[in-house]
């Protein structure tokens, strides 16, 4: 474990300086060449990347995966795996359900006229989720029941194979508790260019999200426009705020759980002075080192003057995950505008956020938070608009509509708007 202080500067500059120290060894990836092979060679060369990154011991022969393997693998999970998933499942839908509104607003306006505006599902979604030396069921259960919520037909799930070929079995499990209507074994870049344009084995889908390393996170901005994505979702990173009298040992454990997601993974701990952060980072070097599923991370530790200011920072910074441990911490969280989710109080640890709370784990990451948000049935929904004009509202529109057009060097579109302006009932029975 790497720690460092950083001494106290204006929030933007001191996130600014954080961001950089977290990045000084992001990899710059080129996903170029994995675009170019996927249009020349569709499913051939997703099998052949898939071959090369992934199932490294066992080559596949198909991408797309029985949906019998799923539920044969849901009926072999252990009873408690299978309690837990189902549990997943049920919280995520629940808090997902509570966010659509399938109702209109329709809005008269003085002139006659009326907007109706409202939402509707897209038709289809592709679920990227993590795999390969590792597995990640819980991203399967967020993002499909979340797509399942809102609506959607069409649930595709793309997930790496592990080095025997085969996807894992939990991951499979989580997926028929899920409902997904289709699964292929494929990941990384590949995965979401298959997804955005299809190959022979992958038809096209309209929005794809989910959480990947920086490949996957480069090509997700590559097809960005042509789909819709959810957010930049790429490594873990969480900051927690601590005061004098945080248990120094859950804290220190809530880090060093998000450090489990990779060295990459940005880690800071905020508190009023260096005693509270010493006890602090003593603890997360005690964790780290009986911990072997903590790799090496980096922890930043900043003396904020006040609880106000550790929450200007949290803004600056956006963390994916931002905890709030002292206790009367739930009135500060109003103020935060930036982070992906926000744990208020000792007990709100962000692994609860990860796998059961309910809320939704794929969130924007590296400070994206400031425009993105979690992942909710909103990512898969559209905005639908509707206009109808009376005889009255169009003639007392086309005037000030003239007027605009011809200010834009548009003249037709006045033209249009004043054919209208005389228009009545009788002009239609005498068409008729």
């Amino acid at each position: 474990m790497i720690f460092r202080r950083f001494e106290w500067a204006p929030p933007s500059d001191l996130a600014k300086d954080l961001r950089e120290w977290f990045g000084a060894s992001a990899p710059e990836v080129d996903v170029g060449p994995i675009e170019a092979a996927v249009a020349e060679g569709g499913d051939a060369a997703l099998l052949r990347l898939t071959a090369r990154f992934d199932a490294t011991e066992s080559s596949p022969t198909a991408l797309r995966v029985d949906l019998d393997q799923a539920d044969d693998a849901l009926d072999a999970a252990d009873d408690d795996v299978a309690a837990a998933l189902r549990l997943a499942v049920e919280n995520v839908a629940a808090v997902a359900r509570a966010q659509v509104d399938d109702s209109e607003t329709v809005v008269e306006l003085d002139q006659g006229q009326t907007v109706t505006t409202g939402e509707v599902p897209v038709a289809s979604a592709g679920i990227y989720a993590p795999g390969g030396r590792a597995s990640y069921p819980s991203s399967v259960v967020m993002g499909c029941v979340t797509a399942r919520a809102a609506g959607v037909g069409r649930v595709v799930l793309a997930t790496p194979p592990g080095p025997d070929g085969r996807i894992d079995a939990t991951t499979l499990a989580a997926a028929a508790l899920c409902g997904v209507d289709e699964i292929y074994a494929v990941g990384g870049a590949q995965a979401i260019f298959a997804l955005a344009r299809g190959s022979e084995s992958i038809a096209p889908v309209d929005v794809i999200a989910g959480p990947g390393n920086d490949w996957v996170q480069a090509a997700k901005r590559k097809v960005f426009g042509e789909v819709g994505i959810d957010s930049l979702a790429g490594p873990s990173d969480l900051m927690v705020v601590v005061d004098r009298h945080t248990r120094p040992g859950p804290a220190a454990l809530d880090l060093c759980a998000q450090a489990e997601h990779g060295s990459e993974s940005p880690l800071v701990a905020v508190g009023p002075d260096d005693p509270t952060l010493d006890r602090l980072a003593a603890e997360v070097e005690a964790v780290a080192a009986r911990e072997p599923s903590v790799k090496d991370c980096r922890l930043a530790l900043v003396a904020a003057p006040e609880p106000e200011l550790a929450i200007d920072l949290a803004n600056a910074f956006a963390p994916e995950h931002l905890q709030l441990m002292d206790p009367g911490s739930a009135g500060l969280a109003p103020r935060v505008r930036t982070a992906g989710c926000v744990f208020t109080g000792p007990e709100s640890g962000t692994a609860f956020g990860d796998y059961l709370a309910g809320s939704n784990h794929i969130l924007p990451t590296g400070g994206t938070g400031r425009i993105f948000g979690p992942l909710s049935p909103a990512t898969f929904r559209r905005k639908t608009a509707r206009v109808s004009l009376s005889s009255e509202a169009a003639a007392s529109l086309a005037g000030p509509l003239e007027v605009l057009a011809k200010a834009e060097g548009l003249p037709v579109h006045g033209l249009s708007a004043r054919a209208r302006a005389g228009h009545t009932e009788e002009d239609d029975d005498q068409a008729g």
